[in-house]
């Protein structure tokens, strides 16, 4: 079934978002059961404001994903990865990666930042596979530490892959592709 599924869909296409595309974000989002799912207007703001440093992927007219980022204000050469989404019917086709080659194409970054907690497995996977596609090192380090945060929140590890150049390898399927 999943097979057949598969060979009945095109392939994805990507774009910016636009403010519209706002409710399908938090609904990835807070179907994903994995990500920190921000408030509706966050991500109605995200796509207003951040729309050309993110990105929304379509299969069959369907948002299916979406990546967001922005370029750091006090260092404009590195892409920040806020939060990576599929759709549990568009999942294991390598889609999270694909999208987040396509945004760091676009954006023409030298680096690549993200945070994930430790038992984000699938997103340590992406974006450790991110970078070997890429030849490029990776520094993690603490970030925002657990007592930080005034909820119940595990620490969220940085991770500041690059330098990124453009050339890379074919990504693999992923297990699962949500990432935080």
């Amino acid at each position: 079934m999943v097979e057949e599924l598969e060979n009945s869909m095109s392939e994805a296409t990507f774009r910016h978002p636009v403010l519209s595309d706002g409710q399908a974000l938090w609904q990835l989002a807070h179907a994903s059961q994995v990500l920190d799912v921000n408030t509706s207007y966050a991500y109605l703001l995200w796509c207003r404001d951040f729309s050309g440093t993110s990105l929304i992927a379509e299969i069959d007219g369907v948002p299916a994903g979406f990546v967001t980022g922005y370029l750091r204000p006090d260092a404009p050469d590195t892409l920040m990865v806020w939060q990576v989404a599929v759709g549990a019917d568009f999942q294991r086709r390598g889609l999270a990666a694909t999208m987040l080659d396509e945004l760091a194409a676009r954006c023409g970054a030298s680096y690549l930042e993200t945070t994930i907690t430790d038992d984000n497995a699938a997103s340590n996977r992406l974006f450790t596979r991110f970078a070997a596609r890429r030849d490029a090192g990776v520094e993690r380090s603490a970030l925002f530490t657990a007592e930080l945060y005034p909820d119940a929140h595990d620490t969220e590890f940085l991770y500041r892959i690059g330098p990124i150049g453009q050339g890379l390898k074919t990504p693999e399927p992923e297990l699962a592709e949500t990432s935080s």
